[in-house]
């Protein structure tokens, strides 16, 4: 290891930020401690989302649980828990609230990529960090750009390292994060991750995020000016893409569950004003609102639809294990096929469940002490990462023709 690499050592645990996470040691152990997690998350779900306040000691109980290393390998002293469990983990702390079960996704996108690519010391050093609750936000797209794989930010060598310059946005987490990654051009204009310590010189993180769902993610801007990093700090993330790897089907399916624990929290409140407030219309002979035959019929579909998207998330998460395990072309298309099916239904279901919520409780359900038009805007906002038009496409020219989707973290 070089001079340089030697002072790079993990933190010891005086210096963290937070005192030690805790460990989780299997898949059983990760659901059990989300449920937990998430009792405690939904408490003040609304009123956070009502007021616009940032879940600071939410986020703490949240990653120090455990629950943001769980995808450490095992030979690092993590569990590495199966992609359905992964999925489950995330859709569980999304039903409680979305905002927080948004909040980790590009943490632990940033772990596989560490994974799949990471030198032995960064693996040694964030795998630690990761393990003892040090949290990774974001400074991955940028706005105004030809798309969003049209990336300006530059990383230019430097004596010892390198500069980083740009300007990010959606960057969800980073103003609650310990490091903040950001996806750079090198010299050569590969596309690489730079991880930047919160408090280094040059970093600005600006809560200006507006959008009228998942309110509490702080998924605004980020500026980097002549940031220094050392070379320790680069990742060259294109190689997660310019090989067959389980890059994007792994940040897909985190996506879409998201999406599935939103769907869940707006059937669940569906429920329970139905059962508790909704009157029979008048043109039954009905006492409750509950024995509406029609309302019925439509909670009926409401809740095979959800049943329908928790088990293709799990299907996903299954092929994704496989393309883990042996990654070559056709175990990466096929996991990239099944999480996109998982998306698409996820994505329809979550806004599906969000309006239909209001049409089967009434309109007493649209008044803002309940603030249930929250699952609505939050599933909204969150779906409109990746189009799932495009996926109807990709699923459809796979199965047709036996095209193998593109390899981004898109799909």
């Amino acid at each position: 290891m070089s001079s340089s690499s030697s002072a790079l050592q993990a933190a010891p645990e005086a210096e963290l930020p937070r005192p030690a996470a805790h460990i989780i040691k299997s898949d059983a152990e990760a659901i059990e401690i989300a449920h937990r997690v998430a009792a405690e998350l939904a408490k003040e779900a609304a009123q956070r989302d009502r007021e616009r306040r940032l879940p600071r000691a939410e986020l703490d109980l949240f990653s120090q649980s455990g629950l943001w290393g769980i995808t450490v390998p095992k030979e690092y002293g993590g569990a590495f828990v199966s992609n359905a469990t992964l999925a489950e983990v995330i859709s569980i702390i999304s039903e409680a609230d979305p905002s927080i079960g948004q909040v980790p996704q590009n943490h632990l996108y940033m772990v596989e990529g560490i994974r799949l690519d990471g030198s032995e010391f960064q693996k040694r050093f964030f795998f630690d960090l990761v393990l003892k609750g040090v949290r990774f936000g974001n400074a991955f797209s940028e706005i105004g750009t030809r798309s969003v794989a049209d990336v300006q930010t530059r990383l230019t060598p430097t004596q010892g390292g390198y500069t980083l310059s740009g300007k990010k946005f959606y960057s969800s987490g980073a103003l609650l994060a310990d490091w903040v990654p950001v996806v750079a051009k090198d010299e050569r204009d590969n596309t690489v991750v730079a991880f930047v310590q919160k408090d280094a010189p040059g970093l600005t993180i600006i809560d200006d995020w507006s959008s009228f769902g998942q309110r509490t993610t702080a998924s605004g801007t980020t500026l980097l000016d002549k940031i220094f990093v050392p070379s320790e700090y680069v990742l060259p993330h294109h190689l997660a893409f310019d090989n067959p790897t389980a890059m994007g089907p792994v940040a897909q399916i985190i996506q879409a569950a998201v999406d599935t624990g939103i769907a869940r929290a707006a059937l669940k409140d569906t429920l329970h004003f139905v059962r508790n407030h909704t009157r029979p219309w008048i043109d039954t002979d009905l006492e409750h609102g509950y024995e509406d035959p029609l309302s019925l019929r439509d909670i009926g579909d409401l809740q095979i639809r959800q049943h329908a998207t928790e088990a293709l998330l799990a299907r996903a998460g299954k092929f994704i294990d496989k393309a883990q395990v042996e990654p070559n072309e056709d175990t990466v298309a096929a996991a990239s096929i099944a999480v996109a099916e998982a998306k698409v239904l996820s994505t329809e279901t979550a806004l599906l469940a969000g309006s239909k919520l209001f049409e089967l409780a009434g309109t007493r359900s649209t008044l803002g002490e309940f603030n249930l038009d929250r699952h609505w805007r939050n599933a909204r906002t969150h779906t409109l990462h990746d189009p799932v038009r495009w996926k109807y496409y990709a699923v459809g020219n796979y199965a047709l023709n036996g095209i193998n989707p593109p390899r981004h973290p898109w799909i």
